[in-house]
């Protein structure tokens, strides 16, 4: 006689208070878990493109130089303006050309900047392209 012969034909015991478990829960128990937390946000992060920073040819600078003279010269009228410039990318080398469009406020000399009427303030060594819409 074997050592569980006196209980293996018994039915399987069922809780009055609780209910069976669902195969699929009961699956979730054993399914794997992320052991390598935050290696999908660093990949995604790696993969993200940047832009490098170009830097205008003389011919190009001199035609920005003259648009900047000519705002220089006009502030009072609030001349409105396209300006494409580049924002550096915070996390990683390189970065992105975000082309913003206002009326430009004052040229600050000192801090080399652009302000723009809705506070928008510039770099001038990162604009790229400028535009002068009247």
């Amino acid at each position: 006689m074997g050592r569980y012969d006196d209980i293996i034909h018994l039915p399987h015991p069922t809780s009055e208070r609780h209910p069976r478990m669902s195969r699929q829960d009961r699956a979730a128990q054993f399914s794997p878990f992320a052991a390598l937390t935050g290696l999908g946000a660093a990949l995604q992060e790696s993969a993200r493109l940047t832009e490098k920073r170009m830097i205008p040819d003389e011919y190009e600078q001199a035609e920005l130089d003259k648009k900047l003279q000519y705002l220089r010269e006009n502030l009072e009228k609030t001349p409105r303006a396209a300006i494409t410039h580049f924002v550096p990318d915070d996390r990683k080398e390189g970065g992105s050309y975000r082309r913003t469009e206002g009326c430009v406020k004052k040229l600050q000399e000192f801090e080399k900047t652009l302000v723009l009427t809705d506070g928008t303030v510039i770099a001038i060594e990162d604009i790229l392209e400028l535009e002068l819409l009247g």
